[in-house]
């Protein structure tokens, strides 16, 4: 039982003031000498007299009258608690992490406020808010909102109030549901109801509730009249759970509101009529009033942790106490660190009660067990079964465990509590007996090779030696490890993990720097090649950095030798790379692409095959016409000619050589090579091709069609010498809407500028982010010249004039068709210029335009051109069959787009027949082709063609004329070709891929006969011009094809060789090493014998490939035989405490001495009659020198042995950690008990040594706790 004192004059006045020093009997504890303990009685003072708290009443409560208003400041804290029975996420094993979490981060991210969550011994949630106010009112509703469990409560005030409590656009309603973080919903208008509903906490129900009701009190037209009460009479006015004031309301019929005790108001609100108003006024001063007299205070201390429990679930324990003894009971605020609770009431009703708040606040306990932190998850148990086997027992009790603290703290009802301590002791104490634990120092750097690849090595460790090894997180940077377990357990695995730390310290690290675009060629497709480095110094551990480190360091890792021999491997792969790397762009004409890619890519094949490079062409519907071949140096340059040849055969392409000196390259290229690109699209796209910056060298090679490489070579040579003599820029702005104006139709415009001036004019490219920047460059007088020309035309344009055009209206629809694009392309080619025709309907035929005034004059000339090729216009009918339509318009229509383009013509297809009924037997094959098409249209006319087979073109004749020649030449015809029906289904490929690909790269249906058929007739479908590559590619392929079977033929021979069995294993080799190096040195496949098939006869051995290598192969696989005849096999004894040193981790020394000697080691299996016999096997000389080197080993190893078990023997088991004293606990002097006292012990049964307060209280026989 927890002691309580009555307090000091001084600090009794820090809580209430109102006590007289004369009337109450102090007992002050000596402060001054601690170790002195106190007295039984200055522990233990006796009550107040009654007469001294009734007088003490009288005393003035003007210490609490006065509050200072705190300094605001623009950040605010606040604590808000969300008790256990409230919270909407119970799971205790989810604290910190899951969906609670979640909600947390979301609140602080959306309102800007900071959140820190705590977990009290109640289980219940303490959340700190800090920030600005309104991002804590926000933050505080959504915590609300998510977090605690919501409850609704309904309020009814008149529906003319309800405007009042929403406010001015809603913000009264919005600050009311901050203030109160709740949710209140109005009924709209039209809603006949009055009833207002409340969303939220219990708390904050009230809150809105109270608020809500003023407002309307404040709006009633009946009475309102306020009474201002003390708020330590507030539960006096209300009665136990608001019995009395309900009571009141009831009878008097008035509203009376009372703010509940977490709103701050002393303000008691009555409304009603005037009446009744004054009798539930004059009555509740009357309790006020006598309250006031009757009522006295006593302060007591009760420990902070058990207000809790005096509080009770929801504070009924307190209005219990209310309601059984009348006496208030008042607690300090949880921020609070004041631990004096304060009971008012009636002097002969405050010991009743008293005890029953003592009762309360002693109806649990709270202990703590002594245990080793390093226990505590021991205690627990996996997944905390050991734990739950107490607390199923003893629900009720609440076992804490805090880390690095050596105890575990219990909290419950006493007996429960008492119970679970005793069995939690026996725990611990068992432990202790049987448990060990170590901590040992190695390096952190280490810690993740001790690890292991995902914990291999740990986990081994942990298995073995059955301990649990704590390795601290890398980002800690500590050096402890922690390894608990069985004693032995736990020496064994401290020796082998400081072996382990030991044989890393030995070792060593090398930064290599390769370049990053290097490293992925470097591991390989699925880390192919790093394997097979790995494989080759198995010792070295190969580090990669990530990706987006962007790091160039690759960090090797283990025995000094091998590292150094990875580097140079791998310095040697490298520089390969770097050598093979060499890139080169060729710029090569968008025309001859596809002949230099060659039929089926024959030619673009062998060019790479020749120079052992490779070589990218760009996508065919990318503007890009460069070809960058990538491979070493001089192969690059072997490949660029040969390019450049095909390019120079195929078309008259000139190349010339013109010398400008260095130093003006750069000048000429211009910014971002804006200068010569200029050049080189003015002269027909020819290519202008400078050499590497530095170099020195004066020639720039023009490469292009012969008038074309004139052009710029004049146009370079004029622009170098400006550039020689004096080179003037001036930049000038136009929108971009212009430019195109400016430059006419062909450049015409600023062609005719520039021979006027001779000054160079640049415009923005669609990849220059300036798009309004005009350059003019060229001598000061021309640049001057241009600039004035250009700034008229750019005037002109800025001048927006409107005139009008007469169109016939038949003509309208041509220019508004396809959503205007007609107008879109005159407006994109003449600055902008606005077109707009009359509205659909109207027989208007004025057509307006809007714009600069040239823009308009040029675009209303090109209307009335568009007109002229309307009228005209004529229709031609192209009968083509229906089946051929589709093959014409080509992949969405791109085919027919084309044609309307070059020849700018309409182009209409007629609807498709679906059954066309004259048709015989319509068999159709699997491409849509149909049989006999000498069975169309027997009965009709065979000169009249179908209405379906009938395309419309529209356009002047002429054009009409051409694109029906360009339409009838897209008509698909079918050629056969003979192929062998065995080869078909090479010719089709895995589920049609080869036939796929053909048909793809020659823009052809090729139909393959069906099986049944056996057909060598293959038929290709296609354009003319598209069908002899087809059919050429096809017979390509076939004789590909016949020339594999042959060489398959070839290589199907087979050769057998007699081998005795026992030599097998040796030549199949460790993982069948060394079979594989056969096979792969001499390209056959090797086959053994099934040893479990005894028809099949066990000395031979199969060899199939070509004739040549599988004799070869023979010779290589007798030549081993050869060897093996010569071995000896002989038997060492070494001693068996040696053999793991000597084998070493994962078998690498054995490997290691086994490599070196070139023989075989053999160690005894466990449970063999000789533990020490060692066989070794090899030839002779091998088989001595290695058996005299693993003897020198196993003495080196044996003294090191001897010394650790001589060692050991002396060792003593490491002591337990001393249990810690056990506590005095709580002394005092001449105590009733102390054997020197002349006071005897108070006898408990007596009523005189212990009086009764009042009416005996009655235990609870479920004390609330928390739930489990």
């Amino acid at each position: 039982m927890s002691s309580v004192a009555v307090l000091t004059q001084e600090s009794f006045a820090e809580h209430r003031s109102g006590l007289a020093q004369q009337q109450i009997k102090v007992a002050a504890l000596n402060s001054e000498d601690e170790s002195d303990p106190p007295t039984y009685k200055d522990a233990f003072p006796p009550l107040p007299e009654k007469s001294a708290c009734l007088e003490a009443a009288q005393e003035p409560a003007g210490a609490w009258g006065n509050k200072i208003r705190p300094i605001k400041a623009s950040i605010i804290t606040q604590v808000f608690h969300v008790p256990l029975e409230e919270r909407k996420y119970k799971d205790m094993n989810q604290f910190g992490e899951g969906e609670q979490a979640k909600i947390c981060l979301e609140i602080m991210q959306r309102t800007g406020a900071h959140l820190e969550l705590s977990l009290a011994k109640d289980q219940g949630l303490s959340i700190m808010v800090s920030g600005k106010l309104e991002a804590v009112m926000k933050a505080r509703k959504d915590i609300v909102a998510r977090l605690q469990t919501q409850a609704s409560a309904t309020v009814a005030i008149p529906k003319e109030h309800h405007r009042f409590v929403i406010g001015k656009n809603g913000e009264k309603l919005q600050d009311l549901e901050l203030k109160t973080a709740t949710k209140i919903q109005i009924p709209r208008p039209e809603d006949p109801s009055n009833q207002i509903k409340i969303t939220g906490t219990k708390e904050g129900i009230e809150k809105a509730r109270h608020e809500v009701l003023l407002i309307s009190a404040e709006q009633d037209k009946r009475a309102v009249e306020r009474l201002d009460v003390e708020k330590v009479f507030h539960p006096f006015i209300a009665g136990p759970y608001n019995k009395l004031v309900g009571e009141i309301m009831q009878e008097t019929g008035t509203r009376i509101n009372i703010p509940p005790p977490s709103v701050n108001r002393t303000e008691i609100v009555f409304t009603g009529e005037k009446e009744q108003l004054a009798q539930a006024v004059a009555r509740i001063k009357k309790i006020y009033e006598e309250k006031k007299k009757k009522t006295t205070t006593i302060a007591v201390e009760v420990k902070k942790s058990q207000h809790k429990y005096v509080i009770g679930p929801k504070g009924n324990s307190l209005q219990e106490i209310l309601e059984r003894t009348g006496v208030s009971v008042e607690i300090p605020p949880t921020d609070s660190s004041s631990e004096t609770v304060i009971l008012r009431g009636e002097p002969e009703k405050l010991g009743q009660a008293l005890t029953e708040v003592y009762a309360k606040a002693n109806s649990f306990t709270v202990s703590s067990v002594s245990a080793p932190s390093w226990l505590h998850r021991f205690i627990i148990g996996k997944k905390g079964q050991n734990l739950a086997k107490i607390t199923q027992q003893m629900p009720k009790v609440h076992i804490e465990f805090t880390e690095g603290e050596d105890k575990i703290t219990l909290e419950g009802p006493t007996e429960d509590v008492k119970v679970a301590q005793e069995q939690i002791e026996a725990m611990v104490k068992d432990l202790i007996n049987r448990m060990d634990y170590v901590e040992i120092n190695i390096d952190h750097k280490f810690h993740r090779h001790l690890i292991g690849k995902n914990g291999a090595n740990i986990n081994r460790i942990k298995d073995q030696y059955k301990v649990s090894v704590r390795i601290p997180p890398d980002n800690d940077k500590s050096n402890l490890i922690r390894i608990e377990g069985d004693p032995q357990g736990v020496q064994q695995a401290k020796k082998e993990l400081l072996e382990l730390a030991s044989r890393m310290e030995n070792e060593r690290t090398k930064d290599l720097i390769i370049e990053q675009r290097f490293h992925r060629t470097i591991i390989g497709q699925k880390g192919e090649r790093i394997r097979e480095i790995r494989d080759k110094f198995p010792e070295v551990i190969i580090n990669f950095p990530d990706p987006a480190q962007k790091s160039d360091i690759v960090q090797l890792r283990g025995p000094k030798n091998e590292v150094e021999k990875c580097t140079k491997y791998m310095q040697k792969m490298v520089a390969d790379l770097v050598e093979n790397s060499y890139s080169i762009a060729v710029p090569i004409f968008k025309q001859f692409h596809k002949n230099i890619i060659g039929k089926g890519g024959a030619n673009i094949k062998k060019i790479r095959e020749e120079s052992n490079t490779k070589i990218d062409l760009p996508a065919e519907n990318s503007n890009s016409e460069t070809i960058i071949i990538t491979g070493k140096r001089a192969n690059c340059e072997v490949a660029r000619s040969r390019i450049l040849s095909i390019q120079k055969d195929l078309a008259n392409i000139t190349e010339v050589e013109v010398s400008i000196p260095s130093k003006l390259h750069n000048s000429l290229i211009g910014t971002k090579g804006r200068l010569i690109r200029s050049i080189m699209e003015e002269c027909g796209g020819v290519h202008i091709h400078f050499p590497t910056e530095g170099s020195g060298i004066d020639t720039v090679v023009i490469r292009g069609p012969a008038p074309d490489v004139e052009k710029a070579k004049r146009q370079l040579l004029h622009l170098a010498e400006e550039k020689q003599t004096k080179s003037y820029t001036v930049d000038l702005r136009a929108k971009p809407e212009y430019h195109k104006f400016l430059i006419g139709k062909g450049g015409g415009n600023i062609r005719k500028v520039r021979d006027n001036t001779g000054a160079r004019i640049i415009f923005p490219t669609s990849e220059d982010k300036d798009q309004e920047l005009i350059t003019i460059i060229g001598t000061e007088e021309a640049v001057r010249e241009a600039q004035k020309e250009l700034e008229i035309l750019i005037k002109n344009l800025d001048n927006v004039v409107e005139d009008c055009m007469l169109v016939d209206p038949r003509h309208h629809r041509h220019f508004v068709i396809r959503r205007g694009q007609v107008l879109r392309e005159i407006a994109e080619e003449y600055g902008g210029v606005m077109v707009s025709f009359p509205r659909s309907g109207t027989q208007s035929d004025k057509v307006t335009l809007k714009g600069a005034k040239d823009c308009v004059e040029a675009a209303k000339k090109r209307i009335q051109e568009i007109i002229e090729d309307l009228e005209a216009q004529v229709t031609m009918e192209c009968a083509i069959p229906q089946k051929y339509h589709r093959s014409i318009m080509g992949p969405k229509g791109s085919r027919i787009q084309q044609i309307t383009r070059d020849y700018g013509v309409q182009i209409k297809f007629p609807d498709r027949e679906e059954n066309p009924a004259p048709i015989v037997e319509p068999a159709v094959q699997e491409n849509g082709e149909e049989i006999g098409e000498g069975k169309y249209m027997k009965e009709a006319d065979p000169s009249s063609p179908r209405k379906c087979d009938i395309i419309i073109i529209s356009g002047r004749k002429e054009k009409c004329e051409a694109a029906k020649e360009a339409l009838e030449a897209l008509v698909p015809v079918t050629i056969e070709v003979e192929v062998p029906f065995d080869l078909h289904r090479y010719i089709i490929g895995q589920k049609g891929s080869g036939i796929r690909k053909m048909m793809d790269e020659f823009e052809v249906n090729i139909q393959v006969p069906a099986p049944e058929l056996q057909s060598d007739i293959i038929a290709i479908t296609g354009l003319v011009a598209n069908l002899d590559r087809a059919k050429a590619g096809l017979l390509e392929r076939v004789r590909e094809l016949q020339a594999e079977q042959e060489d398959r033929a070839l290589r199907s021979f087979k050769l057998n060789v007699t081998v005795d069995p026992k030599y097998h294993p040796k030549i199949i080799g460790r993982k069948g090493a060394v079979i594989t190096q056969i096979r792969m040195e001499h390209e056959v496949n090797i086959q053994f014998p099934d040893k479990d098939d005894e028809n099949q006869p066990q000395d031979q051995i199969t060899i199939t490939g070509y004739e040549r290598n599988t004799e070869a192969a023979r010779d290589a696989i007798m030549k081993i035989v050869g060897e093996l005849e010569q071995m000896v096999s002989e038997d060492v004894s070494l001693d068996h405490r040696v053999h793991a040193r000597i084998i070493g981790a994962r078998g690498k020394a054995i490997r290691k001495i086994m490599d070196e000697f070139k023989v075989d080691i053999r160690f005894p299996q466990s449970g063999a009659p000789d533990p020490n016999c060692v066989t070794v096997t090899g030839l002779p000389d091998n088989v001595e020198e290695a058996i005299d080197h693993i003897l020198n080993l196993e003495e080196e190893y044996l003294a090191d042995v001897v010394d650790t078990e001589a060692l050991q023997a002396y060792m003593k088991p490491p002591a337990h950690e001393e249990a810690k004293a056990p506590s005095k606990g709580f002394v005092v002097r001449d105590a009733p008990w102390a054997s020197g006292s002349s006071e005897k012990a108070p006898d408990m049964s007596s009523s005189e040594d212990f009086p009764s307060f009042g009416a005996q209280v009655a235990p609870k026989t479920l004390p609330w706790g928390p739930k489990r």
